[in-house]
């Protein structure tokens, strides 16, 4: 395979996956960052473009979630789920329900920021060993 070749690389398996699911990941850790600046500095300003961010992260997730599905089936051939995959599968819906909901919580308001806060640091916690597992399972991390 030729690293400049456009058409092998959006061909690939599994490349969608690995270049698609940085995107919400960026998004949601940029959203969190900001609602935590502007929680900390007092500055409700700094909320809007984290709610921008939460929803652009929220929107995307399932994007990334279908291309791992076709990167299962297409590279896998649909094999039984089992191991580092199955748990990669289950965090990584879990990550994309709370990229959800924490955009949910953030818009409507429904709960305190020091709750809200916690609720965000335990989604990036999911999110980063959702993405450990995934570059053991890519190859990075051998």
């Amino acid at each position: 395979m030729h690293p400049f070749d456009i058409r092998e690389a959006l061909l690939a398996k599994h490349a969608q996956h690995v270049v698609v699911i940085h995107f919400p990941i960026a998004l949601f850790i940029t959203a969190v960052f900001f609602d935590y600046m502007g929680q900390f500095f007092g500055k409700p300003a700094l909320r809007s473009p984290a709610a921008y961010n939460f929803l652009a992260a929220a929107l995307s997730a399932p994007f990334a979630a279908i291309t791992g599905l076709l990167a299962w089936h297409l590279q896998l051939e649909g094999q039984r789920l089992h191991g580092i995959l199955l748990i990669h599968l289950l965090l990584g819906i879990a990550s994309a329900v709370l990229m959800a909901f924490v955009w949910w919580v953030h818009r409507t308001g429904f709960i305190r920021a020091a709750i809200r806060l916690s609720l965000e640091a335990v989604a990036v916690v999911v999110i980063a060993l959702t993405a450990h597992l995934g570059g053991f399972l890519s190859g990075v991390n051998t």
